[in-house]
């Protein structure tokens, strides 16, 4: 569909700026881009401290534009906006509330009517406390939204990832950006509200704090058919999306193009000054201990911002070698620190900090981040234009999407890439075949953690496994992960000897601290060891890992978990022990389907003397027994 040119699209090419803006030289010049006004468009209310870090960050990553409206500032934000204005480097915006409206839907309003926003091509709503932050090519505006366009699409929608305090106490004058790296999983789902950028055109939407809406008028148009828009991935956003949701879905999450980092915390200090002083939304109880649980996120460390620093820093000294820049933002800091001086001595402040340590403790498990209303399905059909009803007919396979591989199938245990545990975050405790087991969101993934929840963790292998061994035997597994089985079968079997291997260090970590925790001491009947499975590409014999593991220990069961097996070094570390092969080797789902498949893994181990039962005990997994340990009639080949 072509649209028809709108008397606000006739205005791009027209002057829409202020009788102030750019009447003040400066060094700095507003970004170019090919694709025309790239707009961001906010609210602030006393953001003094971080005004200049917002302003410099968007202009690093290429905004053209920064329209940010104000109201009933104390700290001079809006001084310094007008002092950005006349610079030519943002625009402000007085936010002029009616009675009865909050601050910001009153701001978005009048945002929609705008005539700069109105003309821009494409725009993005976001807070004071948002940072994009750009993971596509070279971290740009301009690059990101080149691809989204060869992709088809006009727009993007970017989720959040929420970053906490990271421990920090004190109120510092460090960068936002730089200061707090620490965040939640990507995988959290109760972080994922978005933010859209979208190709704009007001007579077609309306503008939202996540995303826009279509107009009514051209529902029933074919004009939704032109809306093609991607996840913060680069892949298609789920149809529905075009006419409601403000938030990610396991189908559609992703963070490989962007992500809008959330810093809704800070520090304890901080967080004290906002509380303080109100917010953007007259949310009188917002700023309390539930609302630092939920946001103060710190599971693992994610530094994406931190490739944008250079260019911030360069333009944020540039700023403020503007004279007036300067002393505005300086008295910012100061006015800041003098509030926070005057309570910090409270009893208002001991109790804030005393209840906000308190929020820090609880896991991430038990944050309950509901919507305000429980979700009505007959509702929202009552609601649903007959355009989306119409789409809704479609079959599901033509609709929806398949999950994010990162959510985790029940086979994938374990988050994929690096595992950090040098930071101290809480975890809850959950008792699974009478083992204490830690639902730790940097370690498993949250398929995983739902089954620990519910006791149910690897609940097949641990019923099964341990009948297979008799006083006596050796069990040895590669790839043991968290060493949740070896722990099962030392607690059920102690007349067995238990080898668990697992060099990942820090999943070795946790397995050797859960032993702990559940009274389980490493020794002769009982060991955790973190001998390389593979042994480096130019080395004589590149499985000579498992082939020692296999001459030292003379195992009864060998269990495979380790993703990385190949047939070929399963094959040559079994013919490594020809007199002394494993009576039973069980190839686990974390093992099978990357490189190891079940019919490779079978031809092999057939050749080695190996079959499978008729009846296999196991639901995930592949149990083979030496022919000499099975009787005739229960052999299949």
């Amino acid at each position: 569909m072509t649209k028809p040119e709108s008397g606000i699209s006739k205005l791009k090419s027209q002057a829409v700026v202020s009788d102030i803006f750019g009447t003040v030289d400066f060094p700095l010049k507003p970004n170019r881009s090919p694709h025309g006004r790239v707009t961001a468009v906010s609210m602030m209310k006393d953001e003094g401290p971080f005004v200049l870090e917002w302003i410099a960050h968007h202009l690093a990553i290429g905004f053209t534009d920064l329209v940010v409206f104000t109201n009933d500032c104390s700290d001079g934000t809006d001084d310094m906006l007008i002092r950005l204005e006349e610079l030519g480097l943002a625009h402000h915006r007085r936010n002029v509330i009616p009675d009865g409206i909050r601050p910001q839907p009153s701001a978005l309003k009048h945002a929609q009517l705008d005539p700069l926003v109105g003309a821009s091509d494409w725009v993005l709503v976001f807070d004071a406390d948002e940072f994009l932050c750009i993971r596509h090519g070279d971290g740009s505006l301009d690059g990101m939204i080149s691809a989204a366009q060869d992709a088809g699409a006009n727009g993007i929608v970017i989720t959040w990832r929420i970053y906490g305090s990271g421990g920090v106490h004190d109120w510092s004058r460090a960068p936002v950006t730089e200061q707090y790296v620490h965040a939640a999983p990507p995988m959290w789902n109760k972080g994922w509200g978005v933010k859209t950028l979208f190709k704009f055109d007001p007579d077609y939407w309306k503008l939202g704090i996540h995303r826009p809406k279509i107009k009514n008028k051209h529902l029933k148009t074919d004009f939704p058919d032109s809306v093609v828009w991607l996840n913060g991935s680069g892949l298609p956003m789920e149809d529905y999306f075009k006419f409601r949701g403000w938030r990610s879905i396991v189908r559609t999450v992703g963070y490989d193009w962007a992500q809008m980092n959330h810093y809704a915390v800070k520090s304890i200090d901080s967080y004290a000054i906002r509380k303080f002083r109100g917010n953007v939304n007259l949310k009188k109880d917002k700023y309390n201990a539930d609302y630092w649980a939920l946001q103060d996120r710190n599971e693992v460390v994610d530094e994406s911002a931190l490739r944008h620093a250079g260019r911030r820093r360069d333009i944020f000294d540039t700023l403020l070698t503007d004279p007036v820049l300067h002393k505005l933002h300086f008295a910012a800091l100061e006015r800041a620190e003098a509030r926070l001086a005057e309570f910090k001595g409270t009893e208002a402040y001991a109790d804030l900090v005393a209840g906000l340590k308190e929020a820090s403790k609880v896991p991430i498990t038990k944050i309950d981040a509901k919507p305000p209303k429980p979700r009505d399905p007959a509702r929202i059909a009552a609601l649903m234009s007959e355009v989306e009803k119409k789409r809704n007919t479609k079959p599901k396979s033509e609709r929806r999407h398949s999950a994010h591989p990162d959510w985790g199938k029940a086979s994938d245990l374990y988050v994929r890439g690096p595992i950090d545990l040098d930071t101290d975050t809480p975890v809850e405790v959950f008792e699974n075949r009478k083992l204490k087991i830690p639902a730790d969101p940097r370690v498993f993934t949250p398929a995983t953690i739902q089954l620990i929840m519910e006791g149910k963790f690897e609940r097949n292998a641990a019923r099964r496994i341990p009948k297979l061994l008799n006083p006596g035997a050796t069990y040895l597994e590669v790839g043991a992960g968290i060493g949740f089985l070896p722990a099962v079968i030392a607690r059920e079997q102690p007349g067995v000897t238990v080898i668990a291997q697992e060099e990942v260090p820090a999943l070795a970590q946790t397995a050797a601290r859960i032993w702990d925790v559940n009274g389980l001491s490493q020794g002769p009947a009982l060991t955790l060891t973190t001998t390389p499975l593979i042994q480096p590409d130019d080395a004589p014999d590149a499985a000579s890992g498992l082939k020692a593991l296999l001459e030292d220990h003379k195992c009864s069961v060998l269990v495979v978990n380790d993703p990385r097996m190949t047939p070929a070094m399963l094959e040559a570390s079994l013919k490594a022990v020809p007199d002394t092969p494993p009576k039973a080797i069980i190839l686990g789902a974390r093992a099978l389907g990357d490189q190891l498949n079940a019919d490779d893994a079978t031809l092999v181990l057939t050749t080695q003397g190996y079959g499978v039962l008729k009846e296999n005990p196991l639901a995930a997994a592949l149990l083979f027994l030496h022919r000499s340990a099975v009787p005739e009639q229960d052999r299949t080949r």
